[in-house]
């Protein structure tokens, strides 16, 4: 009864996980289109300044401010990768945790996170400045793909082999 109870409790904070991860994407991408872009170049600011410590970076030739506007839409399209890599890998933890075989576990992670990537994209049409974009989605859904392969190779990785 006890391990029936425990296994309950790992189902239900496995899938609060992935909806806390999407409401987060969902608030992230609410943000208006200033606003969105004012965090992705701070966070370029970032990642160029401590890049520049370990490589110093050509200033006479590129300010900071080109390497921002350089470098802001790759920040900004790895940023959509890693919320779906780990939106992939919650929704395949919690499949697995639910006890839903491989194979249906695999396809209807694809399908979930595939299905939430457009709804993002359709959500983003009705935030000022923001607008619906097929390349996102794409993006959006490799990253989540990754996110669920790694965490069935981890699983097997894991798993020991049944021996009679």
């Amino acid at each position: 009864m006890h391990i029936l109870k425990r296994q309950q409790l790992q189902i239900i904070l496995s899938w609060i996980a992935v909806l806390l991860w999407m409401f987060l994407i969902f608030v992230l991408s609410a943000q208006p289109a200033p606003r969105s872009n004012g965090l992705s170049q701070k966070v370029t600011e970032v990642i160029i300044e401590k890049v520049g410590l370990l490589v110093p970076l050509d200033i006479k030739t590129s300010t900071t401010i080109d390497l921002i506007k350089r470098f802001n839409h790759i920040v900004r399209k790895c940023a959509h990768v890693s919320e779906y890599f780990v939106l992939g890998a919650l929704v395949t933890n919690a499949m697995k945790t639910s006890k839903v075989p491989r194979f249906k576990a695999f396809i209807f992670s694809v399908l979930l996170c595939v299905f939430y990537a457009i709804s993002d994209e359709v959500h983003q049409l009705f935030v000022p400045g923001r607008g619906a974009q097929m390349m996102d989605v794409l993006i959006d859904s490799a990253g989540a793909i990754a996110g669920i392969g790694c965490i069935f190779l981890i699983k097997r990785r894991n798993s020991t082999p049944y021996v009679e």
